[in-house]
């Protein structure tokens, strides 16, 4: 049984050798196309066709040093998604979902779900106005993209799989289900423990994954929660200036399950490949460190902030002030990093080879695969 096992260790790793020994130079050869789902962190502009929608970056400061300048990405300039496309040499930026010409030859290459205020339950999300769910984000994909994409691949249903199969479904939601749900005193999770509630959402999100494969999806790459006990606004409401604990155990315990979740679903989900994308390690090794990675202010918002209730202290002034050095700064709003940043989170997932920061491999590993 022993020698069985290190065989099937030593197979298994002459496979992934061999992957990566035949995939090409040029990533555009091996990936097909994006599809992204989750929450303001890698939304791209979503909300801004959203009816009611409060939460939405579609104004200055916010894209100040975006090549499309304000278009309701949560930044100064790229979210993560941006940078991995670049990486993997992707045709422009993708399309989101909700804009009207999103549709015939602007989907081949990939789509945006993703909306900013959402999170894995349906519940989390309307107190900040009009989002789209993950739920919704994926029937979104099933109704209305794979039908539009199966018309552009040339009708038949084996193009649609073996395009969707190299393509990437990236997945970055779970912190608003604590922060606009389970912390909050109108949330309608708030007095489980955290320990079922966070089974809950892991229970959920196994799902969520389940169904987008179901649907076509095999290499998937899903994102941790971010350290949101040290996000300016948190900071703040504390007085001292310090990281809130509380918050960072529930992303650390979230981000531990999920991880045993990237090992738990291959088995249900045969022939397919995850990385988990460790993020919150990415931002925190920032903010422990700032100085070695080119980083100054770890606390602050670069951008002034909103006094209106609804954005809690989290989202930019329109028209507001921002700070000179944009690059020096961990995050731009309240709650949401600087293009410096993403950056940072895109280039590690990409290519890290540290286990802490990517698992079980990395993204252009799995490209190849």
């Amino acid at each position: 049984m022993r020698n069985r096992k290190h065989m099937v260790i030593a197979l298994t790793l002459i496979y992934c050798l061999g992957a990566l020994g035949r995939c090409k130079g040029r990533n555009g050869e091996n990936i097909k196309g994006m599809f992204v789902f989750g929450s303001s962190l890698v939304d791209n502009g979503n909300n801004n066709y959203v009816r009611n929608s409060s939460t939405r970056a579609d104004y200055l400061p916010y894209g100040i040093d975006f090549l499309l300048g304000p278009s309701g990405r949560f930044s100064n300039g790229r979210n993560p998604i941006d940078v991995l496309g670049e990486l993997l040499k992707l045709p422009g930026f993708l399309p989101p979902f909700t804009d009207p010409t999103t549709k015939g030859k602007k989907i081949v290459h990939g789509v945006n779900y993703a909306s900013g205020g959402s999170g894995i339950l349906d519940q989390t999300g309307p107190v900040t106005g009009g989002v789209i769910s993950l739920n919704q984000q994926i029937w979104n994909f099933q109704k209305i993209t794979i039908p539009d994409l199966r018309l552009q691949l040339g009708h038949t249903h084996r193009q649609l799989s073996s395009h969707l199969s190299k393509s990437l479904f990236v997945l970055g939601t779970g912190g608003n289900d604590y922060l606009l749900n389970y912390f909050s005193s109108t949330g309608a999770n708030h007095q489980m423990s955290l320990q079922d509630f966070t089974n809950t959402l892991i229970a959920s999100f196994s799902k969520q994954l389940k169904w987008l494969y179901g649907l076509g999806g095999r290499k998937f790459v899903v994102l941790s929660v971010q350290v949101m006990g040290c996000i300016p606004t948190v900071r703040e409401s504390i007085g001292n200036g310090s990281c809130f604990e509380p918050f960072n155990e529930a992303a650390l315990l979230f981000n531990q399950r999920l991880k045993l979740l990237v090992d738990d679903i291959k088995t249900q989900m045969p022939a397919s490949n995850l990385v988990f994308v460790n993020s919150y390690k990415i931002i925190k090794d920032i903010i422990d460190n700032p100085i070695s990675k080119g980083f100054k202010e770890t606390r602050k918002a670069c951008c002034e902030r909103s006094s209106n209730k609804t954005s809690g202290g989290v989202m930019c002034e329109r028209g507001g002030r921002t700070c000179g050095d944009r690059a020096s700064y961990v995050f731009f709003d309240g709650l949401h990093p600087t293009d410096a940043v993403n950056k940072w989170i895109a280039k590690k997932a990409y290519g890290s080879n540290r286990k802490s920061e990517v698992y079980p491999i990395n993204v252009k590993q799995l490209v190849c695969l």
